[in-house]
């Protein structure tokens, strides 16, 4: 790469630095894997499909009921199965080809989809068919989510993990975005049979990118052993290294906090304060956030990548102590998109430590465990937020949200394991 005063080379090799040693390789170079580049656009079409769903199963059961309580009772059954059966994910994940659970998980997630755009058009779209459907999706994501993240050190060389977990990252995010805004549009134009049908549609599409993914299956660690065995293993890897569970224990309680403000106080303070239309800005300021910070990641971390990336998640306690004292756009806006560029450097950080450090055989369970462990409270933070925020109020419930969030930070800070470790330096480019 050069600057803009300087003239191109004229040879066909990268340029070197002034000491001779190997330019180091670019953030595109995973791109070059073709493995990867069916698991990179088969996450994005995954994330697509459950952004447009995020949008469209709410106006579907809306819809089909007319009933916010029926609404919650769909999501919550779908978020139950979801983390009911991560475990069993991740064992199924390490047991066999991880492509092939993915496949078969987006062929249940689309099948799910189909068949509740097929109710919805016909009118047979009762609860207790909108419960099973829920809850046979979130089975499909449980088995999707640890083989997905556990496929992608198979997919590139080692060195080569920081530039293909931030890629991803970017990917996922794109995805998202674009399935938000689709979902909305879609049911503005096609209604919410329509855009659960496309929705049904991208999860197939997934699955075709991930039938191109062809790679050996990891060794599983035994064909005799039992389920509770592979669980078992998997807990033992989790616990083996403190910054692991260290880690997953304070972001048990930042997404507590994160989705406490975001589903339940940050409305109410949009209400009284701001506005919705600002509201919903700064939730897509906050994803570009994110998007621009898993590009900064793909291109560079430091050595110590996780101890960098644990120390900057202090930053989403900002907008949360912001939100809660003093609710100004002008303060919020560009904190809301400072906190989602430092939440994605952690993650690719978080995501290039288990994948560098973790045996293959066992790091969909892990990732099982990790997920679990994060999405645990969740729950129970928005439960929690809305009698706490009516008896304290919005501003001093905010304001001790954030302290719980920097003091989780705090302690991770303090284990030795995620102050030391180091991350493997990328190879040179070729």
């Amino acid at each position: 790469m050069t600057d803009g005063n300087a003239s191109p080379s004229r040879h066909d090799g990268p340029a070197r630095p002034p000491d001779g040693s190997p330019p180091p390789a670019g953030i595109l170079a995973p791109l070059r894997s073709a493995p990867f580049r069916a698991l990179a656009a088969g996450r994005a079409l995954m994330y697509f499909g459950n952004g447009l769903a995020q949008v469209a199963l709410a106006f579907a059961v809306l819809d089909a009921t007319g009933s916010v309580l029926h609404l919650g009772l769909v999501i919550g059954t779908r978020t139950l199965a979801n983390v009911v059966l991560l475990l069993a994910g991740g064992v199924l994940a390490d047991l066999l080809p991880r492509a092939v659970v993915l496949r078969g998980a987006c062929a249940l997630a689309a099948l799910s989809q189909g068949l509740l755009a097929l109710a919805l058009a016909t009118g047979t779209a009762s609860m207790p068919v909108m419960l099973a459907l829920a809850a046979v999706n979130g089975a499909a994501a449980a088995a999707n989510l640890p083989a997905a993240a556990s496929l992608v050190p198979q997919t590139v060389p080692s060195g080569l993990l920081r530039q293909a977990n931030g890629l991803m990252r970017i990917g996922i995010e794109t995805g998202r975005l674009i399935g938000m805004s689709a979902g909305t549009l879609l049911v503005a134009l096609v209604g919410s049979a329509g855009a659960i049908a496309a929705d049904a549609g991208a999860f197939a599409l997934a699955g075709l990118c991930f039938a191109l993914v062809r790679l050996p299956a990891p060794a599983s660690g035994g064909p005799g052993a039992r389920p509770l065995r592979r669980l078992a293993d998997g807990w033992s890897e989790f616990v083996r290294r403190s910054w692991v569970w260290v880690v997953v224990v304070q972001f048990l309680v930042v997404n507590m906090v994160h989705s406490a403000m975001v589903a339940v106080i940050g409305p109410v303070v949009a209400d009284a304060s701001f506005g919705r239309t600002v509201w919903g800005l700064l939730l897509t300021v906050n994803s570009c956030g994110l998007l621009l910070g898993g590009f900064l990641a793909a291109r560079w971390q430091p050595r110590r990548a996780l101890l960098f990336g644990v120390g900057l998640t202090a930053v989403e306690a900002a907008p949360i102590l912001a939100l809660g004292l003093s609710p100004a756009p002008a303060l919020l806006f560009p904190l809301f998109f400072l906190a989602g560029m430092a939440m994605e450097q952690f993650n690719v950080a978080w995501e290039v430590s288990l994948q560098e450090n973790i045996p293959q055989d066992r790091l969909a369970r892990v990732y099982s465990y990790d997920m679990l462990g994060s999405l645990l409270a969740v729950p129970l933070g928005q439960a929690v937020a809305g009698p706490v925020a009516e008896s304290a109020g919005p501003g001093p419930t905010l304001a001790g949200a954030a302290a719980l969030s920097l003091a989780a930070t705090a302690l991770a800070l303090c284990d030795r394991g995620v102050r030391t470790l180091r991350r493997t330096p990328s190879p040179p480019l070729t």
